[in-house]
């Protein structure tokens, strides 16, 4: 079985992909089984050693769940976010073998009022700009990304084309991190939030919210939203 547009990736990538595509369209869901790896290897003309180690790889990246003497399963799906270094969302998709994407939602320039305008030191009606970007993994929304930026840091920030380069990237140049600080809350999604996520309205959320230095001052203040049913943030000291 050759999947188009895959004739140049390997087998065992190959059905990785199938098996991630089939869990994202809703085919299988968690805790539904998959079929056997003899049946995968007959229907992708294989050896079962080329399906074991996609099915291996998918079960260490916690996408499936194998039960000795069952058989393998949808696991509950948690994609990590390492809190200790600030790492583009991209790069960590990336880290999993997985395909990174984005849409951007929205770009303007705005003027900064309470609460903005004390959260960057600046005064009320001075210009920010502001984007909204949904992140993605295999095509499967996993951030939500709020950022309001402070021009004075980051002049280049509206011509930016965030299809090729995330904020994340272009500000760890534009504006060198000084200093960060965060806070995490579980809260229930609003409807635009879960609509970008697709997740039921008031699910449950990861929401990081961060504030980064630069030069002296306020480079941005960052709201980012996570599924919390798919995602768990990590990190060591």
């Amino acid at each position: 079985m050759d999947l188009p547009g895959q004739t140049d990736i390997p087998f065992y990538q190959r059905i990785k992909n199938y098996l991630l595509g089939e869990i994202q369209a809703g085919q299988w869901k968690e805790g539904d089984a998959i079929p056997s790896e003899p049946m995968l290897a007959r229907q992708f003309g294989v050896s079962r050693m080329t399906v074991n180690r996609a099915v291996r790889e998918l079960t260490d990246e916690q996408i499936l769940n194998r039960i000795q003497g069952s058989g393998t399963y949808v696991a509950q799906q948690k994609y990590q976010a390492t809190l200790i270094a600030i790492k583009s969302i991209a790069d960590e998709v990336r880290a999993r073998g997985h395909q990174y994407s984005s849409k951007l939602r929205l770009l303007e320039r705005r003027p900064a009022q309470d609460p903005l305008n004390v959260k960057f030191g600046v005064e009320a009606g001075g210009e920010l700009f502001h984007s909204i970007i949904v992140h993605y993994d295999n095509k499967l929304p996993i951030q939500v990304e709020d950022r309001w930026v402070n021009p004075a840091v980051a002049p280049d920030y509206m011509d930016l084309d965030f299809s090729v380069s995330t904020p994340n990237e272009y500000l760890m140049v534009a504006a060198p991190l000084q200093g960060v600080s965060y806070s995490i809350e579980a809260v229930d999604a609003p409807e635009d939030i879960a609509a970008m996520l697709h997740i039921p309205t008031a699910g449950p959320c990861l929401v990081l919210h961060r504030k980064t230095l630069s030069q002296d001052q306020v480079a941005s203040v960052a709201t980012m939203w996570y599924p919390g049913s798919r995602y768990q943030f990590t990190g060591s000291l």
